[in-house]
């Protein structure tokens, strides 16, 4: 494939995404005429970092029929996007490329370069690889006058592992994934006193709401926890900034050093 400086439009790949990871890769990173339609998350303020965004393109159904009707000469998914679809869109003769869950620095950076690649525009890539790396850096300066101990926790008590995407963002700055010394690599549930008797310096939370809509919030504001932990010791990083791995990722570490400066202050 010819570099994006030198390649006309025509010759450019058209592409549709069936998963929210690669829906993020592809707009940042592909022409908007190049991209034939995103997966149903694409339009998720929730989950999509850049929903706002996605709502200029077709929305897709997650099935292969519409894919299908679409014709693009590529198809981006994810690993664990369902396989029925991608098999039945490979039967058909369609390209298939398939993205697997990052779970360090390096893995986002080889995914954007692919992804820009497969576009048609490494140049573009090159550029969210340098912002990356350049996020790092400003983050591991705020972050290494202490080495933290640092337990990301969702709903429910869901604990991201120290061989998670999460975990490998701390790791990357010099804070410690305190899921380590649970024994949680990529990832699991812990109760309430497991989670109080680990005292992780700083709880990492995607939300910071008081209000409990359900039983899964609702351990998040259990008075324990909230005893250990109010808000001086909570690090709040949107869901939508860390679910993927992509362009995102350096907003994330930007999010997490401005939540260590107002937590050290």
């Amino acid at each position: 494939m010819m570099l994006a400086g030198t390649a006309h439009a025509a010759e450019l790949p058209h592409l549709a995404s069936i998963n929210l990871c690669t829906d993020q890769l592809l707009m940042t990173l592909a022409d908007p005429g190049q991209i034939l339609g995103l997966s149903p998350y694409a339009r998720d303020a929730a989950r999509s970092w850049d929903a706002e965004k996605a709502a200029q393109f077709p929305k897709l159904s997650g099935e292969a029929e519409d894919v299908l009707v679409l014709k693009p000469d590529i198809v981006v998914a994810g690993r664990y996007t369902k396989r029925a679809t991608r098999e039945l869109l490979k039967e058909k003769g369609l390209r298939v490329v398939e993205f697997d869950v990052p779970r360090s620095m390096e893995d986002v950076k080889k995914q954007i370069v692919r992804m820009g690649d497969i576009a048609g525009h490494p140049d573009r890539a090159a550029a969210e690889v340098a912002k990356l790396e350049a996020a790092i850096a400003r983050t591991r300066a705020v972050a290494a006058r202490k080495a933290f101990r640092v337990l990301a926790l969702s709903r429910r008590g869901w604990v991201s592992g120290s061989d998670s995407l999460t975990g490998a963002l701390l790791g990357a700055v010099g804070l410690s994934s305190a899921a380590k010394e649970m024994g949680l690599r990529t990832g699991g549930f812990a109760s309430l006193e497991a989670i109080v008797s680990l005292r992780p310096d700083y709880l990492l939370l995607s939300e910071d709401s008081s209000f409990a809509e359900d039983e899964g919030r609702a351990l998040l504001l259990h008075p324990a926890l909230e005893r250990f932990y109010p808000a001086s010791k909570r690090l709040v990083i949107p869901e939508k900034l860390i679910n993927c791995g992509g362009p995102m990722i350096a907003e994330a570490l930007d999010r997490l050093a401005a939540e260590l400066a107002r937590v050290e202050r």
